[in-house]
C-alpha cells in the first residue's frame, strides 16, 4: 500500500494561482495533486477551523462564507482577492454543486479577475436538480430508475397503489433536504413508513421530495465516471471505476473505490455530455441493474467530485490537473486507467466497515484485505502529514463518543 504521490508524472507548468471555493478532504486532494507540481493553490471556506487547513499545500487560506454572504458581497470579496492576494487570471474550481451554480451565474463579472471553465447556468442548474436532471436523461436516451415527483400527499398515495417496495425517498435538491432534516435519502420497505416519512420530511411550501424506485444489489454495483470536456465539449479524459464501500452505509459517498474499465459507462457519459454541450469536470454515478443488464444515471456533479483522486492515470494525471493544463494552454496528454487503483476516506471507511460488521456482511478479514491496491487515500500523505493527524483526532473523539454512549 502506498499512501504518497505518483511516480513518472506528467508535468505541467505553473502560471497562475489557484483558488478553490469551499473545502473538504477533496478539496484537500486539489491541493496537494497541484501543490506537488508547484502551483500555488488557496482555499476559500466559511470554516476557521477546517480540518484540511493544515495541509502545507495550501498557498493562503480565506475564511469566507461564500453562499451564504449573498451574491454582491460574495463578488466583491472575490474582487478584492484578486486585486490584493491572488493576481488576475486565478483559477476558480468550484468542488460544491451550489458554489459551481454561483460560478456559471456570476460568470461575466468573475471572467474580469479569474479563469474557470464556462458552463451555462441552466445547463448546471437541470443536472443539479434531480427532477431536471432525470428529463434531461430520459430525452437523451439514457437509462434511468423510475422516478416520480409528486406535489402533495395524495400524489403518495396515488404511487403506492401500484408500487413496488422498496421504494427511495430523495430530495430534488439534496442539500435543501438535509439542512430541512439532517438526511439526504431514505429507503422506505412499506406504504405506512413512506406516508409517514413524507410528511415529516415534505416542505409543503416548496416540494422537494421524489420517489425513485429502488434498483437492488450492493455497493460495488455503482459505477463512477470521471472526466474533464475541454470549450468544445470534447471528453480530454475519462476515468471509470467502482464503488466498493459508501458512507452512509448503502446509501451515500465512496468510502472505498476502485479504477475499473466501464466501456457502457465512459461511451453513454460521453455522448450524454456532448449531446448537451457540457464543458469543465465531471463526476457522475449509475447503478447497475443485474434485471435488465442496465446502467441506470443517478447523481451528475458539474465539477469536481471529492473521490476524484481515486482516478489517477498512469502518468500521474487526474481531472484537475487536465483543467489547469488546458486553462493555460498546454498540451494535454493522453492518460491510460490505472485498472486496480484503490483510494479510501478513512474516517468514513471505519464507520462503514462498524456498519456491515453488525450487519454481518463485512468480516474484519475481509475488510483488511480490501485494502490491498490502496495508492492514496484523502487524509494521509506522507509528504503532507498535519491534516491527517487533526483529522484522526476527531476520529478518535468520535470513537469515543460511540463507545461511552456520550
Amino acid at each position: 500500500m502506498s499512501l504518497g504521490g505518483s511516480t513518472a508524472e506528467v508535468r505541467l507548468t505553473p502560471s497562475i494561482k489557484v483558488l478553490v471555493l469551499e473545502v473538504h478532504h477533496g478539496s484537500l486532494g486539489i491541493a496537494r495533486s497541484l501543490g506537488r507540481q508547484g502551483v500555488e493553490v488557496h482555499g476559500l471556506d466559511a470554516d476557521p477551523d477546517n480540518l484540511a487547513w493544515p495541509s502545507r499545500y495550501w498557498g493562503g487560506r480565506h475564511v469566507f462564507d461564500l453562499l451564504g454572504a449573498g451574491p454582491e458581497r460574495s463578488l466583491e470579496h472575490l474582487r478584492e482577492l484578486s486585486k490584493t492576494q491572488l493576481g488576475a487570471g486565478t483559477l476558480l474550481i468550484p468542488t460544491s454543486d451550489e458554489a459551481a451554480l454561483f460560478v456559471a451565474k456570476h460568470a461575466d463579472e468573475l471572467a474580469e479577475h479569474y479563469t474557470f471553465a464556462r458552463q451555462k447556468p441552466e445547463l448546471i442548474e437541470a443536472l443539479t436538480s434531480k427532477e431536471s436532471n432525470y428529463r434531461l436523461a430520459k430525452d437523451a436516451g439514457v437509462p434511468v430508475p423510475h422516478t416520480e415527483f409528486p406535489k402533495s400527499l395524495a400524489d403518495v398515495e396515488a404511487f403506492c397503489a401500484d408500487a413496488t417496495f422498496p421504494v427511495m425517498l430523495k430530495g430534488i435538491s439534496g442539500r435543501r433536504l438535509y439542512e430541512r432534516t439532517g438526511r439526504r435519502m431514505l429507503m422506505v420497505e412499506t406504504v405506512g413508513e413512506l406516508l409517514r416519512a413524507y410528511e415529516e420530511m415534505e416542505d409543503p411550501e416548496s416540494p422537494n421530495l421524489m420517489l425513485q424506485e429502488y434498483i437492488p444489489g450492493g455497493d460495488d454495483s455503482i459505477w463512477m465516471f470521471n472526466g474533464y470536456f475541454d470549450a468544445d465539449s470534447v471528453c480530454r479524459c475519462a476515468f471509470t471505476g467502482r464503488k466498493l464501500r459508501q458512507t452512509p452505509p448503502h446509501f451515500g459517498a465512496t468510502s472505498l473505490g476502485v479504477c475499473q474499465p466501464n466501456d457502457t459507462v465512459r461511451d453513454t457519459t460521453i455522448q450524454f455530455m456532448q449531446d448537451i454541450g457540457y464543458t469543465g469536470i465531471l463526476d457522475i454515478g449509475y447503478r447497475y441493474d443485474a434485471r435488465d443488464g442496465q446502467y441506470k444515471l443517478l447523481d451528475p456533479n458539474p465539477r469536481i467530485g471529492s473521490t476524484f483522486r481515486l482516478f489517477v492515470g498512469h502518468d500521474g494525471m487526474d481531472v484537475v490537473r487536465y483543467l489547469y493544463m488546458d486553462k493555460t494552454g498546454q498540451p494535454l496528454p493522453e492518460s491510460r486507467l490505472r485498472d486496480g487503483r484503490r483510494w479510501f476516506v478513512e474516517e468514513n471507511d471505519i464507520f462503514t466497515f462498524a456498519a456491515y460488521r453488525h450487519e454481518g456482511i463485512l468480516t474484519p478479514w475481509e475488510w483488511i484485505k480490501s485494502y490491498r491496491g490502496v495508492e492514496e487515500s484523502a487524509w494521509f500523505a506522507l509528504d503532507d502529514l498535519a491534516p491527517f493527524r487533526h483529522h484522526a483526532v476527531g476520529i478518535a473523539k468520535r470513537i469515543a463518543r460511540k463507545l461511552t454512549g456520550t
